[in-house]
């Protein structure tokens, strides 16, 4: 992991730092990470809905956090992403990612997430990716 602490992750990362990502949680193939809604973000300014992509960006980030905590893991990057929008986040409400790799090979990490809201059972969406990564020797 990058840094000595688990924030140090999103501070590595320019653009999940410039949209407020905060790590929550991270260790052995798990993460959570959660974005405060913000009007910069909003992709209907009529309802003031948060922008499918900085969603998409929250559960990528939470996916790739997930796989670096995989023990062994030095490196990743997203070879596949399917998301699946199930519903508008409410406005106002901060959106809270978790991911964890349910399937693990030598290169390759198989991640499932969801997103929700700060008020629901029912998520805002759901992934499924596939992430390679590079080991750290001896694992």
């Amino acid at each position: 992991m990058v840094g000595n602490s688990p924030q140090d992750f999103i501070e590595a990362l320019p653009f999940a730092r410039a949209l407020g990502m905060r790590l929550e949680e991270i260790g052995d193939g798990k993460a959570r990470i959660s974005m405060d809604w913000d009007p910069r973000f909003v992709g209907d300014p009529a309802t003031g809905v948060i922008h499918g992509g900085a969603v998409s960006a929250l559960m990528d980030t939470c996916g790739g956090a997930a796989v670096m905590s995989y023990p062994g893991a030095l490196t990743t990057a997203t070879i596949d992403l399917r998301i699946d929008y199930m519903r508008a986040a409410k406005p106002g409400q901060r959106i809270t990612a978790e991911a964890e790799c349910y399937h693990v090979t030598r290169r390759v990490a198989f991640v499932r997430a969801t997103a929700h809201d700060e008020d629901s059972a029912n998520p805002v969406a759901t992934a499924a990716g596939a992430f390679t990564f590079d080991r750290k020797e001896g694992h």
